[in-house]
């Protein structure tokens, strides 16, 4: 293989026709930190195809967010079709999906398509607590959308949601998880970030299996984008072929990686660093 020149960084592409394929279905975020910039920044550090569809326009920087436009869900659908129809995605993330008629275009397009590897982040409550869904559309989450996944990736707030109680130490997690993979027949990751003194997230599988992935907290106040980065980074693994557990694993040490390298943006709370592999450190 020809080596990159002095000062450049050697991608390791395959050949095009082996590249895997991933489609992030999320909303976008202008301040580039989150959502499906996120998404598409995750996936070629993986060196990987991103393809989107995008639900909802936001208007938001590192501080907050001002606006948010939906996408419609005809428009939605029709993003989906015309990428089925032409490049299938080895794997599929969702994120954020705001209202009832979306999320059942997603789930009826999905289902139709037979997607395989379908990564499902249930943006229902942001990091501050405030719901970020309806209750119906909630609702319609979790009869229509929830059923496809492969693996969900519920915070606390989120698996509270979902199993109707509080849920706010390691044994609450377990049993959420449990009660989650139960119902809805997939794998559930409840991630500890939140509430947990420490980094540590647990996957429970439909047959009852559990695995903890311990880390410790990051010092850092640039997190946002998190979420998104960690369920794309997943759906990457998989599309490799990777076992669910492996997965996860290599996805949480992508992101330990992205927070870890110092990158610092904006007035609030900054995004990551989705090529910290190729750059190293930032230094200033």
């Amino acid at each position: 293989m020809k080596k990159s020149p002095p000062g450049t960084f050697d991608f390791g592409f395959k050949d095009c026709n082996s590249m895997k394929k991933i489609l992030s279905i999320a909303g976008s975020d202008s301040s580039g930190g989150a959502g499906i910039q996120a998404d598409i920044k995750t996936i070629t550090a993986h060196n990987m195809y991103a393809m989107t569809a995008i639900t909802a326009l936001t208007a938001q920087n590192t501080t907050g967010v001002r606006m948010i436009a939906n996408t419609s869900p005809e428009m939605v659908e029709a993003q989906l079709d015309m990428i089925f129809e032409d490049i299938r995605p080895d794997a599929v993330k969702t994120g954020m999906l705001s209202g009832c008629a979306i999320i059942a275009a997603v789930a009826q397009r999905l289902k139709h398509w037979q997607a395989q590897n379908i990564v499902v982040d249930p943006v229902m409550v942001s990091t501050s607590g405030c719901a970020l869904i309806s209750p119906d559309a909630c609702e319609v989450l979790k009869e229509k959308l929830l059923p496809l996944a492969a693996v969900l990736t519920p915070n606390m707030p989120e698996a509270e949601k979902l199993v109707g109680h509080a849920v706010s130490s390691r044994s609450d997690m377990e049993q959420a998880g449990h009660e989650i993979a139960n119902q809805y027949g997939c794998a559930v990751l409840i991630k500890g970030g939140h509430r947990l003194d420490d980094a540590a997230d647990v996957l429970v599988a439909p047959d009852g299996g559990i695995r903890w992935f311990e880390g410790t907290r990051i010092d850092t106040d640039n997190t946002h984008g998190t979420g998104c980065t960690l369920s794309s980074a997943i759906a990457c693994a998989l599309a490799d072929g990777l076992p669910l557990g492996d997965a996860v694993a290599q996805a949480k040490e992508y992101v330990r990686g992205a927070l870890s390298t110092g990158l610092d943006l904006g007035k609030g709370s900054g995004p990551l660093n989705h090529v910290w592999r190729s750059t190293g450190k930032i230094t200033r």
